[in-house]
């Protein structure tokens, strides 16, 4: 299999993913994935993929993200992670739908608006 390349977004960050079989190494910007992501959360959001398809251990994973945070810059792992694992094999398709997992999350930061302190907040109301 020839080493494809594979986007996710998700906020502002943008993952850009390669995939080949392997030994089940993932590392993302030059780091393993326990390096990278330090909280469990964001570790199990990115592996996800690979836990619903079971085939955790079976891929070599190399992961270039950039922009946003953490939750932004996981999600961005994900979406990447589920698109190569359907192009890799078609039976998959339905289970990482059955999941969520090939739906971009599409929320964005609400920009602020002026007049007002927050995107949404406004001044203090004063009846008399």
């Amino acid at each position: 299999m020839e080493q494809k390349n594979f986007i996710g977004r998700r906020k502002t960050s943008t993952a850009r993913l390669y995939i080949q079989p392997g030994t089940g190494e993932f590392v993302i910007n030059n780091k393993s994935l326990d390096d990278y992501f330090s909280t469990k959360a964001h570790r199990n959001v990115a592996n996800l993929p690979l836990e619903v398809t079971e085939t955790d251990g079976q891929f070599n994973i190399k992961v270039t993200v950039r922009g946003g945070g953490i939750t932004g810059q996981s999600g961005a792992v994900q979406l990447a992670l589920a698109r190569a694992l359907d192009d890799h094999d078609e039976d998959f398709h339905g289970i990482l739908k059955e999941h969520g997992l090939h739906t971009r999350d599409d929320r964005m930061v609400e920009r602020k608006k002026y007049g007002q302190p927050k995107a949404r907040k406004k001044g203090q109301f004063s009846k008399r």
